[in-house]
């Protein structure tokens, strides 16, 4: 049985939106977390302060907000466009692992917050973040594994996922490469044994 395509609708962007997101991410970079100011997205997006605060009232923490349930969407519908035509559970979760551990890993700007600004950009995937990422996880993919097995069983299988997904891109293992789908299978099979699931 191959794997429907299956989305999540998304409310639409505006293109005045995207580009502030945009400049949210420039000054991000460009200056970290604490140093960027609302002026400085305004000055990068073209906009006036007016038109950045209609459009996310709140600021600052608000823009932070939009831009990382920006780079959610973007992530998981990547991980989607992988998933799709996925024959099996084992292949579904294989796709998955190795597409998200790939996009973790190649994600220029990840890379640069990790290296810049380590203690906030942390917390995304842990002590604040970990849960929302759980929870965004199981929203898009879920659905996908509930096509092999019990949507209960669905939902455990992806919250484990996702939990050791992020543990090894923080902490790499040397026995196992999640970018790999020979390494990714090896580990499924060792230690969570899917196909008990799909029985």
């Amino acid at each position: 049985m191959a794997t429907k395509h299956l989305s999540l609708p998304v409310s639409q962007v505006s293109e005045i939106e995207t580009r502030v997101l945009d400049a949210t991410k420039t000054a991000l970079e460009k200056w970290g977390v604490a140093r960027f100011t609302v002026s400085d997205v305004c000055e990068l997006a073209n906009v006036s302060r007016a038109t950045l605060y209609r459009l996310f009232p709140g600021g600052k923490e608000v823009l932070l907000e939009a831009l990382h349930v920006r780079s959610l969407d973007e992530f998981f519908k990547t991980l989607l466009s992988r998933a799709e035509n996925s024959t099996s559970l084992e292949d579904l979760l294989v796709r998955c692992v190795v597409a998200a551990t790939t996009e973790l890993r190649n994600d220029e700007h990840l890379a640069m917050m990790l290296a810049t600004e380590p203690g906030t950009t942390l917390m995304q995937f842990t002590i604040d973040g970990l849960s929302r990422i759980v929870r965004v996880a199981s929203a898009y993919l879920a659905p996908l594994a509930a096509q092999y097995i019990p949507k209960r069983e669905a939902d455990a299988l992806v919250e484990v996922l996702a939990r050791l997904v992020i543990s090894y891109f923080l902490t790499p293992s040397e026995r196992f490469d999640f970018t790999s789908e020979v390494s990714v299978k090896k580990f499924l099979n060792m230690h969570i044994n899917i196909h008990e699931f799909s029985n």
